[in-house]
């Protein structure tokens, strides 16, 4: 069991969380957003999310099933409001006597990597995680997934390799005062960026209908 395998681990330092990349909790509203990220991601892209190749009708099954009530879906939109990045934060179920753990998957489409999204969606998930009263934020992927490998190594996690696979843990520590302010302000800024970015959109396609040149709205 997995929890019994963090549950050896000594306590290390949690990422902080910044305002830097505004990460968005995403709703069953998203779901179409969600889809077409997933949708745009390449066979490789997908085998090393998924640790499997996955056709479209997973990937529509896996949507379709996502809970938004029982984990938490974040996500980060470029300036046209796309969604380039997203991270799944799964509750694993409970084990009596074992901390609480949750897992964590990410996908960021080749446009918006090497800008950090990554590791900005790691940060949100283990400040959302510690306010959750998760003790262990838990990554299990493809050992030559080298992106998400880097992902944890540089996260701190403790990273063990077995038969092509690799797991890693970062042990949190309890939610505070802090954690809870930088959950709230996260969000806060997140909103605040994603109306800003509607509004700019909606100005440049008005602006393009008044030059007669719709063609150009996105």
């Amino acid at each position: 069991m997995h929890n019994n395998l963090a549950s050896n681990y000594l306590p290390i330092q949690p990422y902080k969380t910044r305002l830097t990349v505004p990460v968005r909790e995403l709703h069953a509203g998203h779901r179409a957003e969600i889809l077409e990220h997933l949708l745009k991601l390449g066979d490789e892209d997908r085998r090393l999310r998924f640790g499997t190749q996955t056709p479209n009708e997973i990937i529509e099954h896996y949507v379709s099933g996502l809970n938004f009530n029982e984990d938490a879906v974040f996500g980060v939109f470029d300036a046209d409001l796309q969604l380039v990045g997203m991270a799944h934060l799964a509750y694993l179920p409970a084990v009596k006597g074992q901390p609480r753990a949750a897992e964590f998957g990410v996908s960021v489409l080749p446009e918006g990597r090497a800008q950090g999204l990554g590791t900005a969606l790691l940060e949100r998930s283990a400040v959302h995680s510690r306010n959750s009263n998760i003790q262990t934020l838990y990554v299990h992927c493809l050992a030559n997934n080298k992106a998400m490998m880097h992902l944890a190594q540089k996260a701190g996690m403790k990273v063990e390799y077995a038969y092509g696979d690799a797991d890693a843990y970062l042990k949190l520590p309890p939610a505070n005062p802090g954690t809870i302010v930088q959950e709230a302000a996260n969000e806060q800024w997140a909103d605040f960026d994603y109306a800003l970015k509607e509004n700019l959109k909606l100005a440049n396609q008005a602006w393009w209908w008044f030059l007669g040149r719709p063609g150009h709205a996105r």
